[in-house]
């Protein structure tokens, strides 16, 4: 698989998005182990998840106990794997989401979250998504002052506008790794964030890059130029969508979430396909 660069670390370009093996749909535990290892098996060293990951309200964290373990029965090596999380995001259990920016809760979260992966210091933790209520500086402080402390070893931040990853770049002092941006054929406004991204030799995580959990499977069926493409390859239009992402700047590393090896297995040969010029203007202009 293709390497890319984040932070410290070097990971494969595709990476796994945990999310729904946790939520709403999710598969029996057996399954999603299964996936994770899959993931492993081909070559994936970046794990996506959150705190926020979980369908009901008495079980935060499951999407990273549930990685914990995946990581700890998996038969090979998975030193070289980085688990990346986010705080500040909640569910409440009644299907809806919520928002706590708040320095103190952020750390206890953080903190809360290392004791589910089983780690001293998270490899990279990132502020889920912005507090109207608190100011961004302040939520940012705290992935800081979590840095100094060796709570965490790299910070990011997600669902961010361009002043927001420039602002947040400030508060950590040129320490900002990834932004997490929803970003795919069908949602392309954060192109803006992602281009920034590249300027600044940060990496861009697109979160949903096939579309989200609804459209994933019928990229092909939204995107006349995807399935054109996939169909001349001999590939899925899946692989085509990611490839597309992966050719806009040598900072993406996407990562579709999964639920079955299958699916993240035919993902990750994305990094091995070849797209000309036309196809990519193409694909680009397919919004």
């Amino acid at each position: 698989m293709q390497q890319r660069t984040l932070g410290t670390r070097t990971v494969g370009a595709i990476g796994l998005g945990g999310m729904p093996m946790s939520i709403e749909g999710r598969p029996d535990e057996s399954r999603s182990i299964a996936t994770i290892h899959a993931a492993l098996d081909a070559g994936v060293t970046l794990v996506d998840t959150a705190d926020a990951y979980h369908r009901d309200a008495g079980e935060v964290g499951h999407n990273e106990e549930l990685i914990a373990r995946a990581l700890r029965t998996y038969p090979g090596a998975a030193d070289d794997v980085l688990v990346a999380t986010k705080g500040g995001h909640l569910r409440p259990g009644d299907g809806s989401w919520t928002l706590n920016g708040r320095p103190e809760y952020l750390k206890e979260a953080a903190k809360a979250s290392a004791r589910r992966l089983g780690v001293e210091a998270i490899g990279l933790y990132q502020f889920h998504r912005p507090d109207p209520d608190v100011p961004y500086a302040d939520s940012i402080g705290a992935l800081r002052d979590l840095l100094d402390e060796g709570v965490i070893v790299m910070a990011g931040i997600s669902n961010a506008t361009v002043a927001q990853i420039d602002e947040a770049n400030e508060v950590l002092g040129g320490r900002l790794v990834s932004v997490q941006n929803q970003f795919s054929p069908a949602f392309r406004s954060s192109l803006v964030e992602l281009e920034h991204c590249a300027a600044l030799g940060v990496a861009f995580l697109p979160w949903s890059p096939l579309g989200g959990i609804r459209r994933a499977g019928a990229v092909g069926e939204h995107h006349t130029a995807v399935q054109t493409v996939a169909d001349a390859h001999g590939v899925s239009p899946q692989q085509i969508a990611l490839a597309w992402e992966l050719s806009l700047a040598p900072v993406v590393i996407p990562i579709p979430g999964a639920s079955r090896p299958t699916s993240i297995t035919d993902s990750v040969q994305a990094t091995e396909l070849v797209l000309n010029a036309d196809e990519r203007a193409a694909l680009s202009s397919d919004g």
